[in-house]
């Protein structure tokens, strides 16, 4: 008979408290069992607690084929849950040796785990990660260089997923398995120093336990939860304020941006250049930030930049240069697309309908008109005298990126008349005998305009 002493106790009364905070208590859980000392006691432990929290309880052990006495683990774990009256679903996974294969490994085993729950009509899957597991896992993060959020670390939950034995140590765990006289494989995987985690596991945690006189695994993963729950409240404030800053093009408000604390800022600005392609990294993120505060660009990757310029913060495609876009209206008649813009114009005798743009053409135009987009040089004349299209561009915050798609009409001198839909003469031409129309693009009469 299994004794009920102090590891005992202390692993029980984890596991039931752990099951009544994540709601489980009445409901249902399918255990994840390769027959290793974590998932042991998680299995064990759960038979212990599962008749008074109203549990229904089923087992799953997976054989990833990796290693020829995994499948005799496998038939193990089933042996030991029907000695305690639990179905046990094995499966095997038949992976292949190579590149990336614990990435590989892990996804296949909780896809299978996923698939085996909805089947089985479970509340949830339970593995049996320790406090050891996230103490690991923060310095393994650590080390190569982590934000508030990977410090978080190991979840205690997530959707279909619970890890109730995660304020658990593994030496706890040991010692609850031996009151309980319940044996245990080890996975020779678990001890191959070729992996980042083993060499933390065997080398870096039991230095820093002797550093420090004390065993540190559970002050780690204390810390993990508590960081967890600031990262939850950083993370709410974040979406918040991402939201009240964002424009109806998408992009962000920059003075806005700037007036933002500095870790509220990172998380706002992380989460736009995660609009992207681009990677999300240190380095990134400091040329981004470095960009927002100076007005500038950064280079995000992926053939992304940001752009912080214009009061507002975007990321933008990059796109190749293109030959400049042109067309020719020789008078009135004349109809055409600007290749590349999406804008249609045409040369008419009545003035423009409801939702099309149109300038008045007199007696002293000269023709032919042409409608392009921007060159080196071009000046439009303002009350004010003459300026460089470039600068009222920029007066108009036009985005840079926006600039090179917007349509120019110029007569035949190369002067520049109008900017559809940014700026237009001072005053009307007087004896319009014709006029430009331009419709935008997606403008519902495009097509008509077009013809």
């Amino acid at each position: 008979m299994p004794r009920h002493d102090s590891a005992t106790q202390l692993l029980t009364t984890t596991l039931q408290e752990a099951y009544t905070r994540l709601g489980l208590e009445g409901g249902s859980v399918l255990l994840a069992v390769s027959g290793g000392a974590d998932s042991t006691a998680l299995l064990m432990g759960t038979v212990l607690v599962a008749e008074r929290l109203r549990l229904r309880v089923e087992v799953a052990s997976l054989d990833h084929g990796l290693r020829p006495e995994a499948a005799e683990e496998a038939r193990q774990v089933s042996v030991l849950a029907a000695a305690r009256g639990l179905p046990c679903h094995v499966q095997a996974l038949r992976l292949h040796p190579g590149v990336g294969i614990e990435a590989r490994a892990r996804e296949a085993r909780y896809a299978a785990l996923e698939a085996l729950r909805l089947e089985r009509g479970l509340d949830v899957v339970a593995t049996a990660h320790t406090a050891t597991d996230q103490a690991e896992t923060l310095l393994m993060r650590l080390a190569r260089g982590t934000a508030l959020r990977g410090a978080v670390g190991i979840h205690e939950a997530r959707p279909g997923l619970v890890r109730p034995l995660l304020s658990c140590t593994r030496e706890e765990v040991v010692a609850f398995l031996a009151e309980q006289g319940v044996a245990y494989v080890t996975d020779p995987m678990n001890t191959d120093p070729v992996h980042f985690r083993t060499r933390v596991r065997l080398g870096v945690l039991p230095a820093l336990s002797r550093a420090a006189g004390f065993a540190v695994e559970g002050h780690l993963a204390a810390f993990a939860r508590v960081v967890a729950e600031d990262e939850s409240l950083l993370a709410s404030m974040a979406d918040a304020a991402f939201d009240r800053l964002r424009l109806e093009d998408g992009a962000l408000d920059a003075v806005g941006v700037r007036a933002l604390e500095p870790a509220l800022r990172r998380r706002v600005l992380a989460r736009l250049v995660a609009g992207t392609e681009a990677a999300v990294d240190e380095a990134t993120l400091a040329r981004v930030q470095r960009a927002v505060a100076q007005g500038g660009t950064a280079t995000l990757g992926r053939g992304y930049v940001l752009r912080a310029t214009s009061g507002r913060v975007r990321c933008v495609r990059q796109v190749p240069s293109t030959p400049p876009a042109e067309l020719r209206l020789e008078h009135a008649g004349s109809r055409g697309a600007l290749a590349g813009t999406g804008w249609n114009f045409s040369v008419e005798f009545a003035p423009p309908p409801a939702g099309v743009l149109g300038l008045a053409l007199g007696d002293g135009t000269r023709w032919p008109l042409t409608v392009r987009t921007r060159r080196p040089g071009d000046r439009v004349c303002t009350a004010g005298g003459q300026r460089k299209l470039q600068d009222v561009l920029v007066d108009l915050r036009v985005p840079a990126e926006a600039r090179a798609t917007r349509p120019v009409v110029a007569d035949a001198e190369g002067q520049v008349l109008w900017l559809p839909g940014l700026w237009s003469p001072v005053a009307p031409r007087a004896a319009a005998r014709e006029y430009l129309w331009a419709v935008p693009p997606g403008s519902s009469i495009q097509r008509t305009a077009a013809l």
